[in-house]
């Protein structure tokens, strides 16, 4: 009964306010042979409606894993994921799909475009499967491609194909949108173009943002930052005031 509750629910869940996540002594240990490998080491935040969140630290620091576990790619180990009062960590494979393709909309450091397709048919993919969708039209125009929409991922520079990546994820209009590393690939001119798109959905559309850097500068154009180390937050600030993205310097 539960499942079945859950499910109609995370079917039709709109944008919301208050508290979306909230985790509680988050763990992912794995186990090889006589060694544990600490991946997560006890991590508690809350992530509220509408923030943009900044998880810093360096390569290994747990930052991936935690962001993979909170669109639930991953499973933690142990510790409690509740997404909007549901107990994701207790979630079985066909509710985590759901949530996947209803709730959360991804962004990598690579792509993932499919080349023979253009623009738009790279966001239809999406738009096509979606319960309540932008049109493809639409989810370019937010990230300023209006004019490139027929073109094919090899008529486009790195910074285009991101956008077009980020139209792709925000086009079934998430609660939450992951992005991981997503300007690691681009130069500063073009990382800041596709930073004022993340920007953009931020704050048009009142989306969850969780972005993955190494890149302390970026921190700045977050409400909030969260230092990992060692699988655990170190360190925990609020910003007094966002930067700009376009106003980042690195």
């Amino acid at each position: 009964m539960l499942r079945g509750a859950m499910n109609s629910t995370l079917s039709q869940t709109p944008i919301s306010t208050g508290v979306v996540f909230q985790a509680r002594d988050l763990r992912k240990i794995y186990h090889t042979g006589e060694l544990d490998v600490v991946a997560l080491g006890g991590v508690n935040i809350d992530l509220n409606a509408g923030e943009l969140v900044c998880l810093l630290g360096a390569s290994g620091s747990g930052k991936s894993k935690l962001l993979n576990i909170l669109g639930g790619l991953d499973v933690p180990t142990s510790g409690e994921l509740i997404y909007k009062g549901w107990a994701l960590d207790q979630a079985e494979e066909n509710t985590l799909t759901l949530f996947r393709r209803n709730c959360v909309g991804f962004v990598f450091q690579f792509y993932n475009l499919i080349p023979s397709l253009t623009a738009r048919e790279n966001v239809a993919l999406i738009t096509g499967i979606s319960r309540d969708p932008m049109t493809p039209e639409e989810a370019l125009e937010m990230v300023g491609l209006t004019e490139r929409m027929n073109h094919f991922p090899s008529q486009l520079s790195g910074g285009e194909q991101q956008r077009v990546a980020i139209a792709r994820a925000i086009a079934k209009r998430p609660e939450v949108l992951l992005c991981d590393e997503p300007t690691g690939a681009l130069d500063v001119t073009t990382g800041i173009a596709v930073l004022e798109a993340i920007e953009a959905i931020n704050r048009d559309l009142g989306t969850l943002t969780v972005l993955i850097t190494h890149n302390a500068a970026m921190a700045e154009m977050a409400d909030r930052v969260l230092h990992l180390s060692d699988g655990k937050i170190v360190k925990a600030y609020q910003n007094e005031t966002r930067l700009p993205a376009a106003a980042l310097q690195w």
